[in-house]
């Protein structure tokens, strides 16, 4: 069964490869390399003994998305990850966003619509809540105002889903509507590895202490939480690849319950930026260098998961501990860098 994997050379992206090809998916993947590198192939490769197919293929390019379709006519399924996903930067630049995050869902939904069936899981974000009420957040939360364009996109994609779902009843899609992803494979074969200044708390606390950053920003220390710092529900990047697999099998043995279906995808643990420093001086037995600076815009408080509905509809939980992320990423760091 070929499934597509669009930014299937990302971080997340990467790790689902992995999964697929370990459930004996035939994987064809997009990625136009504007924030990864062709030699993570080379370790999808390494740690399943097959590469996927690949396509250097910017999506904004609507009719090279229509030949690619017509060239792969026998692709059954789709995972959409392939999108500009940093907070800070959307605020700076939210045409590019609007662009590169919208415009891209349009064309692919318009060549799976084509389709006699296509299964399609969208790359949504814990952001659609903007500031919860409370928390954990369920999926019944209200989907509130968003804090960034980042976040926007999320909100009006899951709409222009929903939407072409209604009226196209072949079409059967799922959103999975993750937290915060950290770590990498456990071979330390492939990892976050962000190009330019990361945009992740993760890969800055791991590249300050490797020295390539001189320090790390703490953005707000005067927040309403226990210690100050900004709370976020931290998922290691496999537990989080395994719900995506879980999820597309789901629609192809047609056990979804309607043609689209939301799902939280996180630990249903909250862990402040200072808990998550500790955790990672713990594992690595290095101090780290990091000040505390004025908050950013577009960040909540606080957001992490209440994932009931993922553990009994989808039968999927996550297994790894905020340590054990913490570790895989370090060690990945280490790997990268020698």
């Amino acid at each position: 069964m070929k499934i597509l994997v669009t930014g299937g050379l990302g971080f997340i992206g990467s790790h689902t490869v992995v999964e697929l090809q370990n459930e004996g998916f035939e994987v064809v993947v997009i990625d136009d390399l504007s924030n990864a590198d062709e030699k993570v192939l080379q370790g999808i490769e390494s740690i399943t003994g097959k590469s996927p197919i690949f396509e250097k293929l910017d999506l904004r390019e609507k009719s090279k998305v229509t030949d690619f379709f017509q060239r792969h006519q026998d692709i059954e399924g789709a995972i959409h990850f392939a999108a500009s996903k940093a907070v800070g930067e959307s605020v700076e630049k939210p045409l590019l966003y609007y662009e590169n995050n919208l415009g891209t869902l349009v064309y692919l939904l318009q060549e799976l619509s084509k389709k006699e069936a296509a299964s399609f899981i969208f790359s949504s974000s814990c952001t659609v809540y903007g500031q919860a009420d409370k928390m954990p957040i369920t999926e019944d939360a209200p989907v509130k105002h968003a804090e960034s364009p980042y976040g926007n996109t999320k909100q009006i994609g899951e709409e222009i889903i929903r939407d072409s779902c209604r009226v196209l009843p072949h079409l059967q899609a799922i959103s999975l509507r993750y937290f915060n992803p950290i770590g990498a494979h456990p071979s330390g074969k492939i990892g976050e590895l962000p190009i330019g200044i990361p945009q992740n708390l993760v890969p800055f606390i791991t590249q300050t202490a490797a020295g390539i950053r001189e320090q790390l920003s703490v953005f707000g220390g005067d927040y309403p939480t226990a210690d100050g710092t900004c709370i976020r529900d931290y998922i290691h990047v496999v537990d989080l690849a395994k719900a995506h697999v879980v999820a597309l099998q789901r629609l192809l043995e047609r056990k979804n319950k309607e043609n689209y279906e939301v799902f939280n995808v996180g630990t249903g643990q909250g862990s402040s930026v200072l808990e998550v420093i500790a955790s990672f001086e713990r594992v690595s037995g290095t101090k780290l260098n990091y000040k505390i600076v004025d908050r950013r815009a577009g960040d909540v408080v606080s957001a992490y998961a209440d994932t009931t509905k993922a553990n009994k509809v989808l039968g999927w939980k996550a297994e790894s501990s905020l340590d054990q992320a913490m570790k895989s990423a370090w060690d990945w760091e280490q790997n990268i860098r020698n």
